[in-house]
Formats: C-alpha cells, structure tokens, sequence
C-alpha cells in the first residue's frame, strides 16, 4: 500500500498495540499539515521556500489530501508563507480524515470509547503491521547512518518538530536525528525545504499551544 507522508507520520505517531496518541494534537496537527507541504515539494508541485509557496505543477498525484490542499493552493491568487498555509491545513479534523482513511484501507481500526464513561475518545490500533514495519525500517537505516531520501529526511524533520522522534524511536541518536532534520546531508535544495517545514512545524505549533492557554484563563 502506499502511504502518504502525513500518514506515515500518523503511523508513527500512536502505539501499534492499543492505538493511543503518543503526542497531543497541539504538535501533531501542525506536522501533519506541514507534512502535506512537504510532499507536494517534493513531487514538485509547489515550490517552498521561507517567504512564499509557489505553486509549479497542479496536476493531481491522487492522493485526496494531497490533491485538495495543491487545489487550495493553485486557486488562491495572493503570495501566502508556508507558515500560512500550515496555518489553514491543519486540524483535529485533518487528523480524522487520514486516520479514517487508514482504517478504511485496512491499516488500523477504529476503538471508541469514553474517559470517565463520560468523555468520547478513540483509539486506533494496528490491524496491518507491514505498511508501519516498512517506515520504519526506512528511518532506521537513516538513523543507523545511511543517506535517507528526501521523503524519509522530511518524516525524520517533521518527527523532530514535532516531538515524536524520540518517543517513536527511543534509542535514536539525538545528533544523528538533528543533522538529517537541519539538511546537512542534503542538495541545498532539499535541505532548504526540509528547514522551512521545520521552522513552520514548530512556530505553528507554539502558536496553537499559545492560543490554547489563553483560551483556558479566559
């Protein structure tokens, strides 16, 4: 099966065995959205750089995700950051479409159930193990020194911002997982993309986590 970058994210990013959340939603949500820039640079469809996401190519790659934010992004006439576009991509609803769809596709299921027996929540555990086992597989031979390419070098920088690395990868090497997420390995090109996703993922998530304190003492 092929999978997204935002959906290997996903993947990643809850435990296989009982399909709980290994990061909140506040950090999780701005990388998947960044996740999705990402990928249309690297399919070329947009160029991404820190000032402006200019839109090259909108040919559609057919993946929904995908296809609806480049669509988004091809209509709007004015220059936008990519810090914007994070900005308007991401949500808990984001989040629930991507999962759903790996529920659909036979990659996870779905658990609901309620905290307290009153709040709803849902759990998404692993039904096939394959399509994880190979992500992972990838970003270890990264770790372990090997040169990634540029889709396995944006999950590892996408991870990194978001706080899922080390959680995801417990033993990772600290200094081996900034010097793939900064592009020191990279074309310049590639690691220019791979900064700018960064430093979205993080300001978006700060802001978020900001909005998300005022509104509680309020």
């Amino acid at each position: 099966m092929t999978v997204t970058i935002a959906e290997e994210l996903l993947l990643l990013a809850h435990a296989e065995d009982d399909g709980r959340p290994l990061i909140g939603g506040t950090q999780l949500d701005p990388a998947l959205a960044g996740a999705i820039l990402a990928e249309l640079a690297i399919n070329e469809r947009i160029e991404l750089s820190a000032k402006k996401v200019s839109v090259r190519d909108a040919t559609p790659l057919g993946a929904a995700e995908l296809d609806a934010s480049l669509a988004r992004m091809a209509e709007e006439r004015r220059e936008r950051k990519p810090a914007w576009w994070v900005q308007k991509l991401y949500s808990a609803k984001l989040r629930n479409r991507l999962l759903t769809g790996l529920a659909d596709a036979g990659v996870l299921s779905e658990r609901r159930g309620r905290v307290l027996g009153v709040f709803p929540t849902a759990r998404w555990p692993e039904v096939d193990g394959s399509v994880e086992a190979e992500v992972r597989s990838r970003v270890a031979a990264a770790l372990a020194g090997q040169d990634p390419d540029p889709r396995t070098a944006v999950l590892i920088a996408l991870m990194r911002a978001a706080k899922l690395d080390r959680k995801a990868f417990p033993g990772a090497d600290k200094k081996r997982i900034k010097e793939i997420a900064e592009g020191a390995w990279a074309a310049d090109a590639v690691a220019q993309t791979i900064a700018a996703i960064n430093s979205v993922v993080v300001t978006a998530a700060i802001a978020a986590g900001a909005a998300a304190v005022g509104g509680g003492s309020s």
